[in-house]
């Protein structure tokens, strides 16, 4: 049986980053949807440098001749005060907050022995600590109201690049915090959700970006393909962000026409204690076999998981 098409009417969504790219399609596929939606963008560039209020304007207005209702925030992410200023004007526009999607973000890739902690906290306080600042001032209003839907966007970028290490970072600290977000929220009725997006957006296709990470140019001729659009990864976000979600704390990766889950894993691993490192290295083929393996959902599934196996040791030790 076909399902009911998700309307998000009534409901008032803010979406960070939304004014180009990703975030530009999120927001309009929510107003489509009946959204009211706060288009939220500083207006940087894709390293994160600069501001202008032009883009989140020039969606919140194109939400509008549409028939929808939007209105234009450039406040910074990464600045608490100003984050929260984003969700103060969802409450005073329309009322309150239902859906928050986390998509601010930049990228200034650079070889390791380049990057500086600067750099590294300049990646930071976006990705995580912005998805952060805006998420905690909206949660009051969740958890008084019972609902909310929150997603966190990180990226296969969490596994780590030779020229991303700072961008790999902050989506894996990101990774982490909409996991826990979505343990706090749990029994308040909020949901929280990772997703990784994958399309052609500014940070793909910018040509000094990709030669900063050692990618070849595109070809000048290259056509546009609407499978590795931002609009391929629509579905997933309006799926995560209704009320109808049917996960809380999984990470799911969207795009160019695939929809996939990532998950974190704890190998059953080998119980022997007291090896030497030689004896551990000769058997190293045990610690590291997959067979049996635990999908962790939270820190304290793992330490439930472990805990048998360290029973076992310790009654053999007897």
């Amino acid at each position: 049986m076909d399902s009911p098409e998700l309307r998000f009417d009534d409901q008032v969504a803010i979406v960070t980053g939304a004014g180009r790219g990703l975030g530009r399609a999120y927001a309009l596929a929510l107003a489509e949807r009946g959204a009211r939606v706060v288009v939220n963008d500083l207006g940087g560039s894709v390293a994160g440098e600069g501001s202008d209020p032009g883009p989140a304007a020039a969606v919140a207005a194109e939400i509008r001749a549409a028939g929808g209702e939007a209105v234009a925030s450039d406040a910074d992410v990464a600045d608490p005060t100003a984050a929260a200023s984003i969700v103060a004007l969802a409450a005073e526009s329309f009322g309150g907050v239902h859906v928050v999607v986390n998509n601010a973000g930049n990228m200034d890739p650079c070889p390791p022995q380049e990057l500086d902690a600067a750099g590294l906290e300049h990646h930071l306080s976006i990705h995580a600590t912005g998805a952060l600042n805006v998420t905690q001032a909206a949660w009051p209003a969740l958890a008084e109201q019972g609902y909310g839907r929150v997603v966190v966007t990180t990226s296969i970028g969490l596994f780590g690049g030779a020229f991303i290490a700072a961008y790999s970072t902050a989506k894996g600290a990101a990774f982490s915090l909409g996991r826990s977000l979505a343990q706090a929220g749990a029994e308040q009725g909020i949901l929280v959700n990772n997703l990784a997006p994958a399309a052609e957006t500014r940070m793909v296709l910018d040509p000094e970006l990709r030669a900063k990470c050692g990618l070849p140019p595109l070809p000048a001729d290259a056509e546009p393909d609407p499978a590795r659009g931002v609009d391929a990864v629509v579905p997933m976000l309006l799926a995560l962000a209704h009320e109808s979600c049917p996960c809380n704390g999984e990470t799911l990766i969207a795009g160019l026409g695939r929809f996939a889950r990532i998950f974190a894993a704890e190998t059953p691993g080998l119980l022997q204690p007291n090896l030497s490192p030689e004896e551990l290295l000769d058997r190293w083929d045990e610690v590291v076999a997959e067979d049996g393996y635990e999908v962790e959902m939270s820190t304290a599934e793992s330490a439930a998981f472990r805990q048998p196996l360290i029973d076992a040791v310790l009654k053999r030790l007897g």
